[in-house]
């Protein structure tokens, strides 16, 4: 018959569009920026971290 097993995305009734809208492009980008600017350490214990 040429059907497919999709099934509906549920969303919920309550949703606003436009706030969800203003989150990704005013708190998202801090979110996903902050953790580039912190320097990784050296898991080594004899191994200083590198700059």
């Amino acid at each position: 018959m040429g059907w497919s097993p999709q099934r509906p995305i549920r969303r919920a009734a309550e949703r606003d569009e436009e706030a969800i809208t203003t989150w990704v492009k005013e708190t998202w980008p801090h979110i996903k920026a902050s953790p580039a600017s912190r320097t990784r350490g050296s898991a080594s214990p004899t191994s200083p971290a590198k700059a």
